[in-house]
């Protein structure tokens, strides 16, 4: 990396601290960018920048959730406000975690053009998710038919997409290579946890036989996961059925090899980024878990809703499990559109307001819908 590009980064990170940072806390921007521009050296002031937005983010973050909805509100009745809209606190949370992946990146020595790649991603990501929600509250009937097409779009990838070392889990776009399975098999998942008709059953069954053809290990451990949380939760044909295939998809890709070479600032880079400098692997560290805190928000706070927190957080905990386990994508804070898109569009399926339902079953409002005690989803996660 050029000494003025590292100059410009260590700006860009002062700049995104100040855009995310409150107006009370204004001042320590200030000073942190004061700070950094009488570093003389280009190395260190990036350094310092990134410990700086890594470490202030939290705290900001804190704040805003903090902030008053109303005069006269006390902290806890402000933090209370927050937590009770789902979706908007998973916006931020992706907001955060895209932020603090670009700034690993960059003090990591990333073209330009990967950071620039993830932005768009953000923004396309918050695009859809709009669309989406508009969609679904239009017409509650769409989930079936949207869960059969976007498994044939899987199918069609294992069968025709581009192939890396024996693996086909890319569709070429222009110079960019996109994994289909990190944007659409998310959004199947939590569609699936607000609907149990056979039509969406065998979506997933399909989507299983694509990731063991692929093969995807990951997703197909993704899948199996989420099914088998859900057939715990509500023990329905449908589910059973989809928890089958995806218990038989993630057997079929363990008895294949995986071969594929970690890429950079892709793979395991929650550990490599520690090499590279503490605030690094705290950037990383960080982001991925705040993917995590609207499940766990919702889990804790939401009964009406607690199928979808479950299967929302089991979705996000694989694919990062996967990226420590082994070279797999590290979604959202790694180099990487299709996770950042898939991530945000998700969030569709939280609820705006905690205690009303995300959506009523789209084939009436069964009784057994309804979410079970929290003794069940612990056993299921556990």
């Amino acid at each position: 990396m050029s000494v003025g590009l590292r100059r410009a980064l260590a700006a860009l990170c002062c700049r995104l601290l100040q855009a995310v940072l409150p107006p009370s806390m204004q001042s320590w921007g200030w000073a942190v960018r004061y700070e950094a521009a009488s570093i003389p050296d280009d190395t260190k002031a990036l350094l310092f920048a990134i410990d700086s937005l890594s470490g202030l983010l939290p705290r900001a973050l804190a704040v805003h959730l903090l902030h008053p909805f109303g005069e006269g509100s006390t902290a806890m009745n402000r933090l209370d406000s927050m937590l009770r809209r789902p979706r908007a606190l998973g916006i931020l949370c992706a907001i955060s975690a895209a932020l603090l992946g670009i700034a690993y990146m960059a003090f990591a020595g990333a073209p330009i053009r990967y950071l620039g790649i993830n932005l768009g991603a953000l923004a396309i990501g918050l695009s859809m998710l709009g669309m989406v929600g508009n969609i679904a509250m239009a017409d509650r009937r769409w989930a079936d038919t949207a869960i059969v097409a976007m498994a044939g779009a899987l199918l069609a990838t294992a069968l025709f997409g581009a192939q890396v070392d024996g693996a086909t889990r890319w569709v070429n776009l222009a110079d960019l290579a996109i994994q289909p399975s990190l944007v659409l098999l998310p959004v199947m998942l939590v569609a699936f946890a607000q609907t149990r008709s056979a039509t969406a059953a065998a979506g997933l069954v399909i989507s299983a036989a694509a990731m063991a053809l692929q093969p995807d290990r990951a997703m197909a451990g993704m899948l199996a996961l989420c099914v088998t949380i859900l057939a715990v939760i509500r023990r329905d044909p449908a589910t059973v059925i989809a928890c089958a295939a995806g218990a038989a998809g993630f057997t079929a890709t363990l008895m294949r090899a995986d071969s594929l070479p970690a890429a950079p600032y892709v793979d395991q880079i929650l550990y490599s980024s520690f090499d590279i400098h503490a605030g690094a692997g705290l950037a990383v560290w960080g982001g991925t878990a705040l993917m995590l805190v609207p499940a766990i928000v919702g889990l804790t706070r939401d009964p009406d809703n607690r199928a979808v927190y479950a299967v929302f957080g089991a979705v996000w905990f694989a694919a990062i499990a996967a990226a420590a386990l082994g070279n797999y994508p590290t979604p959202v804070v790694g180099y990487g559109g299709s996770a950042i898109i898939g991530y945000v569009v998700s969030l569709f399926a939280l609820p705006k307001l905690t205690g009303v339902p995300a959506r009523k079953a789209w084939r009436g409002d069964d009784p057994a819908d309804r979410s079970p005690p929290a003794g069940d989803l612990l056993v299921a996660l556990a």
